[in-house]
């Protein structure tokens, strides 16, 4: 992730991260367990950032509004399986002390290698896309920006929460985290302000229901939206060198403490997502109004129906999602392309590479939501690309050693990525087919 002659520094300003962690990792450490998982936490909220970008708001509202709670449960069954997929791209990292595209680089023939790379360059610059829209979305909703001024107010923020790398992993993974807990908060108000029906809530957290066709494509969309492939490349980046164990004993302790991180950054990233669901569903379903179906239309209604403070909050949620996933999403870009070029290229440079499409089609003035689901239409391209590599680098003992997959866990990893991805494809087909 970071470039050789900025990593002594950064080592340096996390040295004492480190020192704590290996002190906890050894058994020496005198501290609490709270204090004790305290230097482990922080790469899965960075990779948790795609799972509550701008895209998701357009398809929680979506559902919500249309069909109330119903499609609760699929927010957190697919949840659960994203889980596993990035643990799997953070056990890599962390086994191999490489992340997935330099894998990709060294284990496939060149050719392919410059395809992923190219596909891949795609799907960075479409993650952007979507994350730079949203961004904009919001100071336009919030501060009444233009959104060509507002796309590029995201780019200099964007930049700004980047150049925090320079100083160590800690400082940016303490901001985003910082933004996620903003997003959080955020609706946490929305929902005491929506009011929902608390029983209902819970029966469609847990219990599986379609109704008609149409429920079903968009729970398709909600599943087959989950997995990112931006998220299972920086993933396996941000652990390859945090912590640097190579001790069988160390290693196992080091990729528990990083599923306790999954499993509270993900978590954290499921309860948004429900809560967006579930501000639709009391606010815009229960008034009749199951056609809200953009971003801009669930801002301006939220108005009239719960007053100015919850469309106010609801565009600060917005805009601090964007700008929180833009910043990892151009995080991604630099991994993938230092990752398939294995050459040294400025941070600057690489990070304007991944920005310049979204600035552009912005300054163009094509219709944001539309945009969005373009975006994602994209996104489902890669996905093969990056979950099918990493089950089989994953299942590797040759490369995993004492963190290889067990059967079962490459079972059910296959099993997941198999729904996934033809999900993706029949969403695919849906869209080009206009249905």
């Amino acid at each position: 992730m970071k470039d050789s002659g900025s990593v002594d520094e950064a080592r340096s300003g996390d040295r004492g991260t480190v020192q704590a962690a290996v002190e906890v990792l050894a058994g020496s450490s005198k501290k609490g367990r709270l204090a004790s998982l305290l230097p482990f936490l922080g790469p899965a909220f960075i990779a948790s950032v795609a799972y509550v970008d701008p895209g998701n708001f357009a398809t929680n509202i979506q559902g919500g509004a249309q069909y109330g709670y119903l499609l609760l449960w699929v927010i957190f069954g697919s949840n659960l399986m994203a889980m596993l997929i990035q643990t799997l791209s953070a056990k890599l990292g962390i086994a191999t002390g490489q992340n997935l595209a330099e894998l990709c680089r060294t284990s496939f023939p060149r050719p392919v290698v410059i395809s992923m790379w190219v596909l891949m360059e795609v799907v960075a610059m479409a993650t952007d896309l979507a994350e730079f829209l949203g961004a904009a979305l919001g100071f336009n909703l919030l501060f009444g920006i233009p959104l060509w001024a507002a796309g590029l107010l995201t780019a200099v923020v964007t930049f700004l929460i980047l150049g925090l790398e320079r100083y160590g992993f800690r400082p940016i993974e303490a901001v985003i985290t910082i933004l996620i807990g903003i997003v959080a908060v955020s609706y946490v108000i929305e929902t005491g302000m929506d009011r929902p029906e608390l029983g209902q809530v819970l029966y469609h957290s847990i219990v599986p229901q379609f109704q008609g066709p149409e429920s079903i494509l968009l729970a398709a969309g909600i599943l087959g939206a989950t997995v990112m492939p931006h998220a299972i490349f920086l993933h396996s980046a941000l652990m390859q060198n945090r912590i640097v164990v190579r001790e069988p004993a160390l290693l196992r302790r080091l990729f528990r403490f990083e599923v306790i991180d999954i499993g509270v950054a993900m978590g954290l990233a499921s309860l948004i997502n429900a809560a967006m669901l579930i501000m639709a569903a009391s606010t815009f379903h229960t008034q009749g109004m199951t056609q809200v179906g953009s971003i801009e239309e669930a801002h301006r209604t939220l108005e009239p129906l719960l007053g100015q403070a919850s469309s106010g909050i609801f565009a600060m949620s917005l805009l601090v999602a964007g700008l929180s996933s833009s910043s990892v999403g151009t995080m991604a870009g630099q991994v993938i392309m230092q990752g398939f070029l294995h050459r040294h290229i400025q941070p600057w440079l690489r990070r304007l590479v991944t920005m310049l499409p979204s600035l552009l089609v912005i300054a163009a003035g094509l219709d944001p939501t539309r945009t969005l689901v373009l975006s994602q239409v994209m996104l489902s391209f890669g996905l093969p690309f990056a979950i099918i590599p990493l089950i089989m680098f994953t299942r590797r003992g040759d490369l995993m050693g004492v963190l290889v997959n067990r059967r079962s866990t490459t079972l059910l990893a296959g099993l997941i990525a198999a729904l996934i991805v033809a999900l993706n494809i029949y969403l695919l087909v849906q869209t080009f087919a206009g249905g």
